[in-house]
């Protein structure tokens, strides 16, 4: 282990915090629990780009960090090519503009042409406008749904798709070569703002995206739709909001408690629109204007949780649900006004439900499973457009609330999301019918197929320590024996699928994750979280009682 102590001096000492940073260092003086976490290592920047907490640190967010990895990406463009341009958005997390702008203003000191957003604005946004103006990469800075206490800095490659491997390993390469103090080139952002080595993006850019999304519409009927939403205080209000309207929804109210930006989420700690917690205020307000939805965006707004108002009682959809849901719903519907491609494509995550593939098989819809990852369903796009067949896509989505059918956006888009999940709602009211009611319907037709996600949480370097001994702990024979009736194992660390008699390549990149599928059609998928210190196992099963039999057995195994 590097010495954190001395590195946690060199910062004391650094002429370039300001009081508060200083403030903060001396405030940890001599507790070495704390000064090791924060200065042990750097915070690891990869496929994810960065994300941590905010204090000052080596592993931390806070803008030493935020100008170190963004020399790297200048270093990194301008050996690439001649005059590079990158994309800027962030979201309504504390600092984020603060770190957008510092983000900007070192980019465009290293000569990168800048292109910020005057406003918050959602990620997807951000991966259309790299498509947009053309950019050679783009940045958003925000951390998702993670507590108030963190922020992040993603990057996005040339194609609007946050970046994979390659160019994540490559801008890592930069990154580590810079000293954060005195490598950094840093210039005064309202001097290149008025030297427009800075633009800030107009409206022009919002518009075409707006018409973007609206160009994704399934169905040409009225809208008769009671809809509550939520932002969850990020950044989705303004898209969300104006796709609505500008696609003939005009029964929406808003969650006011959760309505207008705030960094520190004081409704709901957890800002994740997967959860009861973040939802609360908003099935509050669902049973008391008896609306027929409530649609949930976080805080950068690429993520939709739905509550349905089922003949009363209102249910929360869960992402796979939702997903489900959205497939049959366009497929169906393009099929209808014969606009269904030659070859469709529908791209799905490893941990998302199995159950698209049963639909997929019978709707004769070609299934491509990725890595964890909605950047592993936007690199198939661009591997579908290098075939100029970019218009075989019909639909990715993942288990955490992550949807798309727009192949102008590389991202998971809750803006396109809102707008198709009430379209459906919208035309299943026509019926009678409520989503869950389809959903049903679904289930009777392909089996009751239900899920669950266990999540362990361990922090510091004991957890991450504990979180790699747990998976080559589910890698080993004991646990193979002791979960009865595998059919087949996938290691995609290994790279392989092993069958009794065979192993077949995965032919995905190395990711550390275990998939043990059963000779019952149930699976269970483990890995640990890419961006927070957890181990997630994901399960899938037919029927809530094997379901529960499974979390129970590997709850076990936890313990």
């Amino acid at each position: 282990m590097r010495d954190y102590s001395k590195i946690y001096e060199t910062w004391l000492n650094s002429t370039l915090l300001n009081e508060e940073e200083k403030a903060e260092l001396l405030a940890i003086k001599g507790n070495d629990e704390l000064i090791k976490d924060r200065f042990y290592r750097d915070l690891a920047f990869g496929t994810g780009g960065l994300r941590g907490v905010m204090e000052v640190g080596t592993n931390r967010m806070n803008r030493f960090i935020i100008r170190r990895a963004t020399q790297g990406l200048a270093n990194y463009l301008n050996k690439k090519k001649a005059n590079p341009s990158v994309a800027i958005a962030y979201d309504s997390r504390n600092h984020s503009d603060e770190f957008a702008k510092e983000t900007a203003s070192t980019l465009a000191s290293n000569g990168v042409k800048v292109y910020l957003y005057r406003e918050l604005m959602p990620t997807p946004s951000l991966s259309f406008a790299v498509r947009y103006f053309k950019c050679d990469a783009g940045v958003v800075v925000t951390a998702s749904h993670n507590p108030k206490i963190y922020n992040g800095y993603k990057v996005y490659g040339p194609d609007g798709c946050q970046c994979t491997d390659n160019l994540a390993n490559a801008v890592l390469e930069e990154i580590l070569a810079i000293d954060m103090f005195n490598d950094v080139k840093v210039g005064d952002f309202d001097k290149l703002v008025k030297e427009n080595k800075i633009i800030l993006i107009d409206e022009d850019c919002f518009n075409a995206y707006m018409e973007s999304t609206k160009k994704q519409s399934i169905y040409n009927e009225e809208r008769n739709l009671n809809i509550v939403y939520t932002p969850l205080n990020g950044a989705g209000r303004r898209c969300v909001t104006t796709i609505l309207k500008q696609d003939g929804f005009n029964n929406v109210s808003i969650v006011k408690e959760q309505e207008m930006p705030n960094g520190n989420f004081p409704t709901c700690p957890y800002p994740n629109p997967e959860i009861h917690e973040a939802l609360k205020l908003g099935i509050e307000q669902l049973q008391k204007e008896n609306a027929d939805i409530l649609v949930a965006t976080d805080p950068d707004s690429d993520r939709c949780g739905v509550v349905v108002n089922d003949h009363g009682n209102p249910h929360i959809l869960t992402g796979n649900e939702v997903g489900l849901i959205l497939f049959d719903a366009i497929y169906n519907a393009k099929k209808e006004q014969g606009k269904l491609p030659k070859n469709p494509v529908l791209v799905k995550t490893i941990v998302s439900s199995d159950m698209a593939a049963l639909m997929a098989k019978d709707y004769e819809v070609r299934v491509i499973d990725v890595l964890t990852g909605f950047k592993y369903i936007g690199e198939q796009i661009l591997f579908l457009e290098e075939k100029n067949a970019q218009n075989d896509y019909l639909f990715g989505f993942e288990e955490s609330c992550g949807y798309l059918t727009n192949t102008d956006v590389r991202d998971k888009d809750a803006v396109n999301a809102v707008m198709l999940v009430c379209e459906v709602a919208n035309h299943l009211k026509k019926q009678g019918l409520t989503m869950l009611d389809r959903l049903n319907e679904l289930y009777k037709k392909y089996g009751d197929f239900k899920t669950a996600l266990l999540t362990y949480e361990f922090p510091g370097v004991e957890g991450m320590n504990k979180i790699k001994s747990l998976m080559e702990f589910f890698r080993n024979d004991k646990v193979k024996q002791e979960v009865k009736d595998i059919d087949h194992i996938g290691d995609y660390q290994a790279g392989y699928i092993y069958y009794a008699n065979k192993q077949e390549p995965t032919n995905l990149p190395k990711s550390d994750v275990v998939k043990f599928f059963l000779k019952d059609n149930s699976t269970i998928t483990i890995r640990p979280s890419g961006t927070e210190p957890k181990l997630k196992i994901y399960i899938f099963a037919d029927g809530q009682k094997r379901v529960d039999e499974l979390k129970a057995l590997f709850e076990g195994f936890i313990r």
